[in-house]
Formats: structure tokens, C-alpha cells, sequence
């Protein structure tokens, strides 16, 4: 379990770009690494597996969700944010 949240999001997300982690930035969206809104929701649920999490996203109304999509930092950090109240 060594590795920290943001290593294992960016794997996460590098996974479903079919990239290679080192190839993704904090800055990108997910749309710049090609990632559709199929892929988003696969993502997602690897999130929510990875971590045991649940994440607050609806897939119909995605910019209505209270979990940023906005970037990678965004998703890393609100994944973070989660996994902190999880264990609070």
C-alpha cells in the first residue's frame, strides 16, 4: 500500500487513456487525454474500487455532480478530499 492517492488516480486515469502515467499531467482534462464520457464513468468506478469510496457523480448530469471533473489535479484532489472523510 505504498502507493499515495494521487500515484494511484493518475494510474487510474493513464489506464483508461490507454497512456502510460509519466504521459499524464495534473493540468490535462480528461477530454484532453481522450477520455469520453464511457471512459469517465469506468474510471469512476475504478476510483470508487480502488479506494472504497463512494463518489458523489452522476453520470446523466456530470457537471452538476458535486465531484470536479475539471482536471486531473481537480479529480486527485477531490479524490484525497474523500478518502480523508472516509476515515475521519
Amino acid at each position: 500500500m505504498g502507493e499515495s492517492i494521487h500515484d494511484r488516480v493518475i494510474a487510474i486515469i493513464a489506464e483508461q487513456a490507454v497512456l502510460e502515467p509519466s504521459d499524464v499531467s495534473m493540468d490535462q482534462t480528461l477530454e484532453d487525454l481522450g477520455i469520453d464520457s464511457l471512459g469517465l464513468v469506468e474510471s469512476i468506478f475504478a476510483i470508487e474500487e480502488a479506494f472504497d469510496i463512494q463518489v458523489p457523480f452522476n453520470a446523466n448530469e456530470p457537471q452538476s455532480s458535486a465531484f470536479d471533473i475539471s482536471s486531473v489535479a481537480a479529480i486527485v484532489k477531490a479524490v484525497e478530499g474523500l478518502v480523508a472523510e472516509q476515515k475521519a
